[in-house]
């Protein structure tokens, strides 16, 4: 399986110019590929191919409007052009219904006021990583890398990325194999929620660290002096990037703590069930600040990759499932049950934790999925796409009314 690499660079002020300049070629190719095919469009003619728009580039770094073109690796240029042609096929794939999940918009121009930069370099660019530990980019130079971890194997490309906050990072794209840990009996089925975030089948419970809520304050005086200063001045230049870094802290942070804990989660156990939540219908509730800042999806595709890279079991229920409402001794479903109510007492005599009680549903549901041998909800979704936490359906699914329901009865008020 293909997996990334990233680590922090250092670049000294040429570098940084010279990475700078690279943003910009970059930027410029990948906005006059997207021109040229809009005009094409708009004029009635025939879709540009990939080739062509290559020709184009080769062409343009022949006249003295783009000279300047030929200052940077010319395989940074043809990644741009290559990540339009993934940009348009997308688009494509989308409104013909090949591509499943949420609608995918056509490509849009690139700004150089955009918060995120990237570049990338392929084998064919002929970047290393010297006896020293420092990152040879062609017409950059070597670049120093804080090694977090060794690189598993051979890099087939790399991705250098500037962020808001003005962090350097360089993202290697590695082919690993599958790692299997050694076999454990446990499994465990997990029900994510706000005031815990996790709570696992054995009753153990995990904090929700509240990562943005504690980082509030930080965060409203930074933007409160971005709000004063001048438009345009370096002053404002400076706050904004001083509001992206404590956003940056932020993310880093929740980073880290779904990494250690997906991490400690897989290896703990040889099977692991969660929920197929609905994010995106969930973010559009009076709780959205603490559905993003729980990083739900984040952390269930942690767990995902995870378990194919260490041979766990992995499966999702689905949402519609009542995990909370079902007693897990009986299977005796209640009516209705309000978010509030965190306890409660089936009528067999079962007392129950509702957090507790739908993490053990959720694993009792996991394990007749899998051994039925039929796909999740989730997995039966995602077959032509990147594993993502939309796609699914907001709204319950209707149901075939019973004979004795359908229709008006005579008599009725």
């Amino acid at each position: 399986m293909r997996l990334r690499y990233r680590y922090r660079l250092y670049p000294d002020a040429a570098q940084r110019q010279a990475l700078a300049r690279a943003f910009g070629c970059a930027r410029v190719v990948f906005n006059d590929g997207l021109r040229a095919r809009t005009d094409a469009h708009r004029a009635g003619l025939a879709y540009l191919s990939d080739a062509e728009l290559s020709q184009r580039l080769s062409a343009a770094k022949a006249t003295p409007q783009r000279a300047w073109l030929g200052e940077v690796s010319s395989v940074v240029l043809q990644q741009a052009l290559a990540d339009l042609n993934t940009a348009y096929r997308n688009f494509f794939a989308s409104i013909t219904g090949k591509r499943q999940g949420p609608k995918v918009g056509p490509p849009r121009f690139r700004s150089r006021k955009d918060n995120r930069q990237a570049i990338r370099f392929t084998r064919n660019a002929r970047f290393a990583v010297t006896a020293g530990g420092r990152l040879r980019l062609p017409k950059i130079g070597e670049v120093v890398v804080r090694w977090s971890r060794s690189l598993p194997a051979e890099p087939s490309s790399v991705t250098v990325i500037k962020d808001a906050a003005g962090r350097y990072f360089a993202s290697f794209a590695v082919e690993t194999t599958e790692e299997p840990l050694p076999q454990v009996t446990a499994e465990v089925g997990i029900d994510l929620g706000l005031t815990h975030f996790a709570v696992t089948s054995d009753g153990r419970k995990i904090d929700n660290p509240r990562l943005l809520r504690r980082a509030a304050k930080k965060l409203r005086t930074a933007q409160k002096a971005l709000s004063r200063k001048v438009k345009g001045s370096n002053n404002r230049a400076k706050a904004v990037v001083k509001v992206a870094r404590a956003h940056a802290r932020v993310t880093d942070a929740r980073r880290d703590f779904a990494h250690k804990l997906s991490t400690s989660i897989i290896r703990e156990n040889q099977a692991v069930y969660v929920e197929d939540l609905s994010v995106n219908g969930l973010a559009r509730t009076r709780l959205a600040r603490s559905v993003h800042d729980a990083g739900w999806s984040q952390f269930v595709n942690l767990l995902e990759y995870k378990a194919k890279r260490y041979g766990r079991t992995f499966a999702k229920i689905n949402r519609w499932f009542p995990s909370s409402k079902m007693c897990s001794r009986c299977g005796t479903v209640a009516t209705a049950m309000a978010l509030g109510v965190r306890e409660w007492a089936c009528p067999c005599g079962a007392a129950h934790d509702r957090d507790v009680n739908a993490a053990r549903n959720i694993l009792a549901e996991g394990r007749r999925t899998v051994a039925a041998g039929r796909k999740p909800a989730a997995g039966r979704r995602r077959e032509a796409e990147t594993s993502n936490a939309c796609g699914g359906d907001v709204r319950p699914p209707l149901t075939v009314a019973d004979a004795d329901e359908a229709g008006s009865h005579r008599g009725a008020a």
